[in-house]
C-alpha cells in the first residue's frame, strides 16, 4: 500500500509525509502536508521538522481531515498476505476485519503458549502441539495440559498393557505389579534350595535335578536332609546302615554287611583272611614271573642276529680258569619273528681242544614257542664274529669271523625237546673251540674297557621271513 511523493503539490492524496504511506486518522499542516495523527504523535515529544520544507511543526495549525479520511478508507486494497496465498481484495476500511479472520495472519496461540503462527495453522497447534492445550486421557479420563499428558503416557494405571514377562495376560498397568509378583506364571523366582533364579513355571522340573534338594538316605539311616549333591559322600563315608563289601575282597573274601558290622566281621575272620592274603601273594608272585618272562621275551633280538656284550672280562676269565669248562650263555634270540629261538655260549678259558689257550665259541638251539611251526632241522647259515672295538675314524675295524652250515645230522640241531633244559652239558652247541687265542684277543682293541662283543648272524631266506 506504499505510496510516494516528491512535493506537497503532486503528492498523491492520502499520502502521510512522515511515514510517506497511507495516513490513518489525517491531520492537515497549514501547508497542507499531510500526516497521521499516530506519526504526529510519536515525533511530538520532541524536536519534529516537517520532512517536506523542514521548517518546525505549528502544532496550532494543524486539524483533522475526516474528509480526506473517507476516501482514504473507501480505497480498494488486496490483503497483505497476498504474497504468502490470501486472495483478498476490499476498501482499507475492511481491512481490520479481514484481519480477524484472515488464514494467514500471525496471531498468538489463545492459551498463551508464547507461539506465534498463522490462523490457518492455529488448529493443528491446538490439538496436537500446544503444551497448554486440554487433553484427556482415553484410559482414565483424567484431563491434561499437553505438557503433563505426555509425562501421563505410558504410566497411566487404568491403560490396558500385556505382562512384560509375555506370559500373554492382558490387564491395567495398576495390577501389572501383583500379577508380576504373584501370578504370573512366566515370572523368575530363585530355587529356595540351591539359589539360582528359574521362571516359575519350570522350577517344579528343576527341583528333580536341584543338588541342594533334600533327599532322604537310601539305607535308611535316619539323617535328615541331605543334599541331592552330598548323598554318594554320605553313603560312602558317613552312612552306619550302609552295606559295604569287605576290605579283603581282593583277597576273595565276598562277605558284605552294614558298615557298622564290619568291624566285628575282621574280628571274627582273621585266619581266613590271612590265608586269602597268602594265596594272593603266591598269585602275585606268579604273575610277576610271568610278567619278567613276557618282558624279557620284549628285550630278545627277533632279527637272527645277537650282540652279546660281556662286561668285566678280565674278572670272569680269571673265574674261568679257576673253574674247568665254565660256560656264560647269552640271552636267546630269534632268528624271526616266530622263529628258532637259539642261544650262544662261550668259554672264556676253552674248552676242548682250545681249553686254557683259547676263547670258544657255541651255538645251540632252545625249545622254542612256535617250534611246531618251524622245518627240522635247523639248517641255516651261522655267523660268529669277535668284534674290534677301534675307532673307524682312526683304522678301519678287523672284526674275527667265522661262518659254517650246520650239520643236519647233529642231534643239537635237530628239534629240542621241551623239557630239555638250557644249561644242560646234552645241549652243547656247535661252534668253535679255538675262535680266538688268549694272545690274539689282546691285539688291538678286541677287549675294551674290560669288555668284549660277540656277534651271530644267522641267515635266513627272505621267503622264510616273510
Amino acid at each position: 500500500m506504499a505510496l510516494s511523493s516528491s512535493s506537497p503539490k503532486n503528492r498523491p492524496g492520502g499520502l502521510c509525509c512522515g511515514a510517506a504511506k497511507a495516513v490513518r486518522g489525517p491531520v492537515v499542516k497549514q501547508e497542507f502536508n499531510l500526516f497521521c495523527i499516530f506519526c504526529l504523535f510519536c515525533c511530538s515529544e520532541g524536536v519534529f521538522k516537517c520532512p517536506e520544507d523542514q521548517l518546525p511543526l505549528d502544532y496550532a495549525k494543524i486539524y483533522p481531515d475526516p474528509e480526506l479520511e473517507q476516501q482514504i478508507l473507501a480505497l480498494p486494497i488486496r490483503c497483505i498476505h497476498s504474497e504468502e496465498g490470501c486472495r483478498w481484495t476490499g476498501q482499507m476500511k475492511q481491512l481490520q476485519g479481514h484481519f480477524s479472520t484472515c488464514a494467514f495472519n500471525v496471531i498468538p496461540c489463545p492459551n498463551r503458549c508464547s507461539v506465534k503462527l498463522t490462523r490457518r495453522d492455529l488448529p493443528d497447534h491446538l490439538q496436537h502441539d500446544c503444551p497448554k492445550r486440554k487433553v484427556k486421557c482415553e484410559f482414565c479420563g483424567s484431563e491434561f495440559t499437553g505438557e503433563a499428558y505426555e509425562n501421563h503416557q505410558g504410566v497411566c494405571p487404568q491403560e490396558s498393557v500385556y505382562c512384560e514377562n509375555k506370559c500373554g495376560a492382558r490387564m491395567m498397568r495398576r495390577l501389572l505389579s501383583q500379577h508380576s509378583m504373584a501370578e504370573c506364571p512366566k515370572r523368575t523366582q530363585p530355587c529356595k534350595y540351591c539359589g539360582k533364579e528359574f521362571v516359575y513355571d519350570t522350577i517344579q522340573n528343576h527341583q528333580y535335578h536341584c543338588p541342594r534338594f533334600p533327599v532322604q538316605c537310601p539305607n535308611q539311616c535316619g539323617t535328615p536332609n541331605i543334599a541331592r549333591e552330598d548323598l554318594a559322600n554320605h553313603v560312602k563315608d558317613n552312612c552306619g546302615s550302609a552295606l559295604v563289601l569287605c576290605p579283603f575282597k581282593d583277597a576273595g573274601c565276598k562277605h558284605r554287611c552294614p558298615k557298622l558290622a564290619i568291624g566285628r566281621h575282621l574280628e571274627d575272620t582273621t585266619k581266613s583272611h590271612l590265608t586269602m592274603m597268602c594265596n594272593l601273594v603266591g598269585r602275585q608272585r606268579q604273575e610277576i614271573l610271568e610278567l619278567r618272562r613276557e618282558m624279557e621275551e620284549l628285550s630278545v633280538s627277533h632279527d637272527g642276529v645277537l650282540i652279546w656284550k660281556l662286561n668285566d672280562y678280565s674278572r670272569k676269565l680269571q673265574e674261568a680258569k679257576l673253574r674247568s669248562n665254565h660256560e656264560f650263555f647269552s640271552p636267546p634270540f630269534y632268528t624271526h619273528r616266530y622263529g628258532y629261538k637259539l642261544q650262544v655260549s662261550a668259554f672264556l678259558n676253552g674248552n676242548g681242544s682250545g681249553e686254557g689257550s683259547h676263547l670258544s665259541v657255541y651255538i645251540r638251539v632252545l625249545p622254542g614257542e612256535y617250534d611246531n611251526l618251524l622245518e627240522w632241522p635247523f639248517s641255516y647259515k651261522v655267523t660268529f664274529s669277535i668284534l674290534d672295538q677301534s675307532d673307524p675314524s682312526l683304522s678301519k675295524p678287523q672284526h674275527i669271523t667265522e661262518t659254517f652250515n650246520p650239520d643236519p645230522n647233529w642231534k643239537n640241531f635237530q628239534k629240542p625237546c621241551s623239557s630239555r633244559n638250557s644249561l644242560d652239558e646234552s645241549t652243547l652247541g656247535f661252534g668253535y673251540p679255538k675262535f680266538i687265542s688268549h694272545e690274539e684277543i689282546k691285539k688291538r682293541n678286541y677287549i675294551r674297557d674290560n669288555c668284549i662283543f660277540i656277534k651271530a648272524s644267522i641267515e635266513i631266506p627272505q621267503k622264510i621271513m616273510g
